[in-house]
């Protein structure tokens, strides 16, 4: 099969297990969500959310957070993880949004990776769902299942992202990406996965991999 043929095979199979899928992170608007992807570094949606309330009652604009010091939003949100670099990050972005863009988030890729604590990724999220400008956020589900799908052979997220950009159409990248994290946490984990059951590796996956899947998954079976 060749690889474009594969692709349009994988959307059309994702197409047809999902519909509208909805943003897994909670927010109300820009700056909400920009906050919530911050905080999913290294952290859980589900933990995520069940943060942010707390965090948005006391301070859901930039305005509001920058009344908050640094140690109290560290207090607020420790249990994402990594609380004292997300802390700073929040404070220090926040009163950048309030100076330079008047409590508004930029819709500008270059403008958002500029923030502290703003990498590509959490731009393109905030890009893609907030904004509606194409981009395909890879976060690690997305990375393993392009290599487990051959899609990409990428060492990283970013020469994954550009291998499925070539891949897949502009318009469908925004609602694609999330159908493909749906489907790896759903349908398609990283252990003991039988693939030839798989919707989309029994005819994505090579033959190899399957065979090397399988006997991973007997292993881990026996040793159990």
């Amino acid at each position: 099969m060749k690889l474009a043929e594969k692709a349009a095979r994988i959307h059309t199979k994702l197409d047809e297990i999902y519909g509208k899928v909805p943003i897994p992170l909670h927010h109300r608007d820009p700056y909400t969500l920009l906050i919530a992807v911050l905080l999913s570094a290294q952290c859980t949606d589900k933990k995520v959310n069940e943060i942010t309330p707390t965090l948005f009652a006391r301070a859901s604009t930039a305005d509001a957070m920058t009344r908050l010091s640094a140690e109290e939003i560290r207090e607020i949100i420790k249990p994402c993880g990594l609380s004292p670099q997300k802390s700073k990050a929040i404070a220090g972005l926040s009163r950048i949004l309030c100076d330079e863009y008047a409590g508004e988030v930029p819709a500008d890729f270059e403008l958002l990776e500029a923030l502290p604590g703003v990498g590509h990724k959490t731009a393109s999220v905030v890009m893609a769902q907030a904004f509606g400008i194409p981009a395909f956020p890879v976060d690690t589900h997305i990375h393993r299942l392009a290599a487990r799908w051959g899609l990409s052979k990428g060492t990283t997220v970013e020469r994954t992202e550009r291998d499925l950009k070539r891949l897949f159409p502009r318009e469908s990248w925004n609602d694609l990406h999330l159908k493909i994290i749906y489907f790896g946490r759903e349908y398609c984990p990283a252990k003991n996965h039988d693939l030839s059951a798989c919707p989309i590796c029994s005819f994505a996956a090579s033959k190899t991999r399957i065979r090397q899947e399988a006997r991973k998954t007997a292993t881990t079976r026996r040793k159990a």
